[in-house]
């Protein structure tokens, strides 16, 4: 299939692309030498995640991302949820590597889940039968735990680890297995979930060329087009959202974005659906680029509007004894977008009800509305 190099329309680039430069490189420069840097690097985390559901036309709540991230969840995660704690928990994958791991085979290998031929990325289960019958039976055994499995679904991926466990523990006990990482055994996909065709390991083969073609343009130019190219192969059958964030690694890595991971999602949501997913290349190209400029510019504003929240809470303290929780109550609500009253307690280690006293005492303002389990924050 592949994706065409030819004919990009360079001129009508030059002004998106330099002002989408501008912007970022003014962003990345002062959250590099700002006191709330850390916190707005988190709250782009959980801001993130919820716009690239948003994106692929599903809603979530950042209160109940917070909560699930901090294991404060108040009802069982929705399939939404955890496709949005996938997207969190990739963007502070790629952030503590270092700045060019996600584009490298290694990267791209523990990002995409290894896939292998076929299109379904494996697990190796490490086991190896001591006769062909028994290898036969529990194989077959091994991957009914695996057979309607998603991928990126991580409380069904911790299931099928500790039933994997389960089961070579048991083979071993019984004499029928014997340890052995170097024999690893596919997982097989059911083909309701999976397209049986769709190779994802040739996919990724053809994106990982144009990342070799594109070598040498301009950083935003090149983003662009990787993430145009991610969306047209169609890389990966249930992660679209991948291919944005390989697209934020891509500035990061060259040293565009050095202090923060574009968070290309928020960006992306104030652009038209009608110009990122036109059938022209270059509408889509620019529109891109103006995403960029704009996750640039609502950057800007929300380090501001934090800037200013911080240095108002931080009168408060005038006066407080040197023991006080405030402190660690600002800090906690500089870098998370919500707290709860057991997140305070847990991480200040006071009771439920000293939260509640320090957090009337900072004014912070409810988010919720409702009676039970409710949250705060700076607005």
């Amino acid at each position: 299939m592949g994706y065409d190099l030819a004919k990009l329309p360079l001129q009508a680039l030059i002004t998106p692309l330099s002002a989408a430069t501008a912007a970022l490189t003014r962003l990345d420069e002062r959250l590099s030498r700002s006191p709330v840097g850390k916190g707005w690097i988190e709250r782009a985390h959980f801001a993130d995640a919820a716009a690239s559901l948003w994106i692929d036309g599903e809603l979530i709540h950042i209160e109940d991302l917070v909560l699930y991230d901090a294991g404060m969840g108040i009802r069982a995660p929705t399939h939404e949820l955890t496709i949005a704690y996938d997207v969190l928990r990739t963007r502070r994958r790629i952030v503590t590597h270092p700045r060019t791991w996600a584009l490298t085979a290694e990267g791209l290998r523990s990002l995409c889940g290894g896939g292998k031929s076929g299109g379904s990325p494996a697990r190796a289960v490490g086991v190896q039968p001591t006769i062909a019958t028994a290898e036969t039976q529990d194989q077959n055994e091994l991957r009914s735990f695996r057979e309607e499995e998603d991928f990126f679904d991580p409380f069904a991926r911790e299931l099928a680890q500790m039933d994997a466990v389960l089961a070579r523990s048991e083979a071993v006990l019984s004499g029928t297995f014997k340890p052995s990482p170097s024999a690893p055994i596919p997982r097989e996909r059911s083909p309701l979930v999976y397209e049986p065709d769709w190779d994802e390991s040739e996919r990724l083969a053809e994106w990982q060329a144009v990342l070799s073609e594109t070598e040498g343009l301009p950083p935003l130019l090149r983003t662009v087009l990787l993430l145009d190219a991610w969306n047209q192969l169609q890389v990966l059958q249930h992660a679209p959202w991948l291919g944005r964030l390989l697209a934020a690694a891509t500035l990061r890595g060259a040293d565009v974005t050095v202090a923060h991971l574009a968070a290309f999602n928020l960006g992306l949501k104030a652009v038209s659906r009608e110009r990122r997913a036109s059938r022209d290349r270059d509408t889509r190209l620019i529109a891109f680029l103006d995403a960029l400029a704009a996750a640039a510019e609502a950057g800007l504003k929300e380090h501001d509007r934090l800037l200013l929240a911080k240095q108002q809470m931080q009168r408060r303290l005038t006066g407080k004894r040197q023991s006080s929780r405030l402190p660690h109550l600002i800090e906690l609500v500089m870098e998370k977008p919500i707290v709860s009253a057991g997140m305070i307690a847990e991480v200040l280690g006071v009771t439920p009800q000293g939260a509640l006293k320090i957090i009337g005492a900072l004014n912070l303002r409810e988010l919720t509305g409702r009676g039970r389990f409710r949250a705060w924050g700076i607005v």
